[in-house]
């Protein structure tokens, strides 16, 4: 299948190492920000084509399909553009920086009938997806969830300590992935949630740290943090509080109380791009569809409505 690509920066660096292991999978073309820079990208991976103007790089000959890793403030446009040009989608979170953008991609999806998958990544973390099935099996009854993401962002630049040209969120971006890995753990699109937001950092406009709290039905205690203050590598970790023991995720791995880890086998980031690819062959939804994720869009629209009501 051949396959275009958006975006040059840290995100498409990673899926084109993945892309590159999947037998039948070429990218033909990427679309970039930064001409130099989609240059180096191209010529770095092998990719005959690339351009500024993602619509050309979807009328290459034969591709079929396309993965997403423009700036968030675009993945919505970029997302109908590719739908309305024919071409599957994986695109990196958030499918939308609103409820309204989110929703209007997952009308899209169902009108075109073809495969638009969010890159909700913790759905395809091996420890992730333990803990869901200890779980939903009933072997863990929790009381309290702790995420922690910290960053050191002020200023802007990627993960690579490359320049960005825009700027990220720590709501929309970053709170998402806890989000949708807790609607996803509890199956409660109507969990209450509430948040507060610290100062805007002055030059880039956001606000640099959150406070975020969710109840399930079940009454478990959901509590985040997150920081781009956090001065340090970035990290980020979840512990697991539960009736029975007590665990943590911690750099990709799942430990009890007693720091025993439970060794799993898998790449995240593989295992979901390849999801992507066999929903297209199977001409199935993928697990972590538009249509499937919209919930989680509405807990975040209700989360960024407490946060302004709190700050009153």
């Amino acid at each position: 299948m051949k396959v275009c690509l958006a975006g040059e920066g840290a995100m498409g660096t990673n899926h084109m190492k993945v892309l590159q292991g999947i037998d039948g999978i070429e990218v033909v073309s990427v679309a970039g920000g930064i001409e130099a820079d989609t240059a180096e990208f191209a010529n770095k991976f092998g990719i005959p084509h690339f351009s500024l103007d993602l619509e050309e790089c979807l009328d290459r000959p034969g591709v079929e399909a396309v993965v997403l890793t423009s700036p968030n403030q675009i993945h919505a446009r970029h997302t109908e553009m590719a739908l309305n040009a024919g071409k599957h989608v994986l695109v990196e979170i958030p499918m939308g920086l609103s409820l309204e953008e989110s929703r209007r991609v997952a009308e899209l999806e169902s009108e075109t009938g073809l495969v638009c998958m969010v890159c909700h990544t913790l759905r395809y973390s091996p420890p992730h997806v333990e803990m869901r099935r200890l779980v939903r099996s009933g072997d863990l009854d929790l009381h309290h969830l702790v995420w922690q993401t910290y960053f050191f962002r002020r200023v802007n630049t990627n993960m690579f300590g490359k320049p960005r040209t825009w700027t990220d969120d720590l709501l929309w971006h970053h709170v998402c992935h806890m989000v949708d890995y807790m609607y996803w753990l509890f199956d409660d699109p109507d969990m209450e949630v509430w948040g507060q937001k610290g100062p805007k950092h002055p030059e880039l406009g956001i606000p640099m740290d959150l406070s975020i709290g969710l109840r399930t039905a079940k009454d478990c205690l959901i509590t985040g943090a997150f920081s781009f203050n956090n001065h340090g590598a970035i990290s980020s970790s979840c512990r697991f509080i539960g009736e029975q023991e007590s665990y943590r995720i911690e750099k990709g791995s799942l430990f009890d109380h007693e720091d025993s880890e439970t060794k799993l086998a898998g790449n995240s980031l593989e295992l979901q791009d390849r999801e992507f690819f066999a929903a297209i062959e199977e001409g199935r939804p993928p697990l972590s569809s538009c249509a499937e994720c919209l919930p989680v869009m509405n807990l975040l629209d209700r989360l960024e409505r407490s946060i302004l009501g709190a700050e009153g």
